[in-house]
């Protein structure tokens, strides 16, 4: 449990994103926290770089709406502290945090607490012994590793854990989640693309990594990792998980792609609608086709949708047709159907 949200054991793969602002900005961090939460976000990540910011963690995890986990590198006492401040997890990578002997008081310390903790693996902080390793590949040491410190976690009777493992390369993070997946059941994994690159790149090799796991059921929590406003992940997150059919919180649109025999604006139609439905919290299906080819019989499963004709377009609901408007009311009218569902 991470506060009230339930992370593996059959639970519905969670999103999750992290704080980017001013570490020691009180009211910027719950700001951020409130447009995530509005987004759909479930877990929030906030880093702790000096001992200086725990004042402000404290408050930001008393104020915010959501779980507040502690991301802390390269100090065993500010995640001591952390602990004792009211973070619902923390995250730590043992390899960078002096080793298994340093992570013995932050185990102590969760373990009072009763809050979990994520073991986070990167391919760029491996312990030097194992990086140095030619008998192995990268995959194989990303498993290593964290099977290693669950191992030592587990044997110091510490069993609430996740676990991640991530790579900038999209191969080598899912074959290291496969092999954790084979080697570490009993423990939910936290799966991403790290430093995955701005929006559009960053949405590419996250959604071809962590669909393909996804798919084959590894993944108990997942961070779509981008150089862009944190909001932005929630909702790659929700539009991940929407397209595989595992959860929908918002409305997924269906549009073809244009071609000669489209007479309106859709590509501008298509904008309009994703933009106004940003402030729709309903899981339906929305289409916007672009001529009678593409129309309602290709987008039947569509909740509601609009099928575009010469400067018009007619509305339809699960292939039936409602009504014919002109183009420039095909917005407001769609917009006032989907109200009704």
């Amino acid at each position: 449990m991470v506060g009230g949200v339930a992370l593996g054991g059959g639970a519905p793969c969670v999103v999750q994103s992290m704080l980017c602002v001013a570490p020691d900005d009180v009211a910027a961090n719950l700001e951020q926290v409130e447009r995530l939460a509005e987004a759909g976000c479930e877990v929030v990540r906030m880093a702790i770089p000096r001992k200086d910011c725990l004042d402000a963690f404290e408050v930001v995890c008393a104020s915010s709406p959501l779980p507040v986990v502690a991301d802390i590198h390269f100090s065993a006492d500010i995640a001591v502290q952390a602990a004792r401040r009211g973070a619902a997890k923390l995250r730590i990578n043992p390899g960078n945090i002096g080793g298994l002997e340093a992570t013995n008081p932050v185990i102590d310390a969760a373990g009072e607490a009763g809050i979990p903790i994520r073991i986070g693996v990167n391919a760029g902080s491996l312990d030097d012994a194992l990086a140095a390793r030619e008998d192995l590949t990268l995959p194989e040491k990303l498993a290593e590793s964290a099977a290693g410190y669950v191992d030592y976690f587990e044997g110091r009777g510490f069993t609430d854990l996740v676990v991640s493992a991530k790579a900038s390369d999209v191969q080598t993070t899912v074959d290291a989640y496969r092999l954790l997946a084979q080697r570490i059941p009993q423990v939910p994994l936290h799966i991403g693309v790290t430093e995955a690159g701005t929006l559009f790149q960053g949405l590419v090799k996250s959604a071809s990594g962590l669909g393909i796991l996804l798919e084959e059921g590894i993944g108990d929590t997942l961070r779509i990792s981008l150089t862009d406003d944190p909001v932005q992940e929630v909702r790659a997150c929700w539009a991940l998980l929407s397209a595989l059919d595992l959860r929908r919180r918002s409305p997924e649109i269906i549009s073809c792609p244009t071609c000669g025999r489209c007479q309106v604006d859709l590509i501008g139609l298509a904008k309009q609608v994703e933009e106004r439905l940003q402030t729709v919290a309903k899981p339906i299906k929305v289409a916007v086709m672009g001529c009678v080819v593409n129309g309602p019989g290709e987008a039947r499963g569509a909740d509601i949708g609009v099928a575009c004709g010469q400067g018009s377009g007619v509305l339809f609901a699960h292939g039936e047709t409602l009504r014919k408007v002109s183009e420039d009311q095909i917005v407001d009218a769609l917009m006032d159907e989907i109200a009704k569902l």
